[in-house]
């Protein structure tokens, strides 16, 4: 019996909508589970008094973040479509995002979280424009400066800025030029934020302002059953899809080659700073949701075998059998 995703890849308009619809009810499960999502204290105090805002209400604040998760669906489906990031039309990474974010209630909570999300896309934006572009300082510095604004709101972000001028080489645009650029559009923000809140309080602690706490131990015990095997699977399903990925590299160009390359280091990078903020998890995990989406999208879409058709319904089968566990204490 063939597995085929055809329907998925490339759904009728009233299947697409029936896909984000089935999303947002895993959503509304989780906001009804019995291990509801709780507040993430922030690195950063300008997040803190944002969050502050929406803490009264939890249906306001869950809505809030809907919105910005489909806002960053529909940029994410923007960066494929201009870039060519799989070579075909899909809509895999939006529903793959979707129900990755709609299955970790850790994020339903997080107003601060999709925020730095839909900046840190607007960054891709300006970075993926810059290929084989020496003299790119506009895109280096607007770029740049998207993620600055980023980190105003989750510090550690600031560590991507480094991850990117790697980028940059890979990408072929690294110069003196760009790098300075780079440079200056990431501190630019905080420039802006510290002048604020100086004029403000006639008072800067920037070791209050910008505030890194690295947490090295680590125990898997306090992970539950559930999450330890949920982590798991979707670590293999990330490795096979990588597999898949390169294993069709020679039919893509330079250019997208070099973008895919691009999107695996940010996975890798995100998940070493998850791991040394063990205690601020939940921040990361839309971006993480987002460049996993892209990166496995791309095997899904293009190897059409009854392998990955199997393997993508054990991705989604698996996700609900998560938003089920949380239903019980295991």
């Amino acid at each position: 019996m063939r597995v085929s995703l055809k329907n998925v890849i490339i759904p009728s308009i009233p299947l697409a909508v029936l896909m984000v619809g089935f999303c947002f009810v895993l959503w509304t499960f989780m906001f009804f589970a019995p291990i509801p999502s709780t507040l993430t204290i922030y690195y950063s105090t300008f997040a803190e008094k944002i969050q502050s805002l929406f803490s009264q209400s939890l249906l306001f604040t869950n809505l809030v973040c809907v919105a910005f998760t489909l806002l960053n669906a529909f940029l994410l489906a923007q960066i494929n479509n201009r870039f060519t990031i799989i070579r075909t039309r899909t809509f895999l990474p939006i529903f793959i995002f979707l129900l990755l974010v709609c299955t970790w209630n850790e994020t339903h909570m997080i107003v601060g979280s999709h925020v730095a999300l839909t900046l840190f896309v607007l960054a891709l934006f300006n970075f993926f424009s810059m290929s084989k572009d020496r003299n790119a300082s506009e895109p280096a510095f607007l770029g740049s400066f998207f993620i600055g604004l980023a980190s105003l709101l989750i510090n550690p972000y600031v560590f991507f800025i480094p991850v990117c001028w790697f980028g940059f080489i890979i990408f072929q645009s690294f110069s003196l030029r760009t790098f300075l650029a780079s440079l200056l559009g990431a501190i630019v923000p905080w420039i802006l934020f510290i002048t604020a809140h100086y004029l403000l309080n006639n008072d800067v602690n920037i070791l209050q302002l910008f505030n890194i706490s690295f947490n090295y131990d680590f125990n898997y015990l306090v992970f539950s059953l559930p999450k330890i095997i949920y982590v798991s699977v979707l670590t293999l399903i990330m490795i096979i899809g990588v597999i898949g990925m390169y294993s069709l590299s020679n039919g893509d160009a330079i250019h997208t080659r070099n973008k895919l390359n691009f999107l695996l280091l940010l996975l890798v990078s995100g998940l070493a700073l998850e791991f040394f903020n063990r205690n601020q998890m939940p921040l990361f995990l839309p971006l993480l949701a987002m460049i996993y989406a892209m990166l496995i999208s791309h095997a899904f879409t293009l190897k059409q075998n009854n392998f990955y058709g199997i393997i993508f319904y054990v991705f989604f089968f698996l996700n609900i059998a998560f938003v089920i566990s949380k239903y019980f204490h295991i």
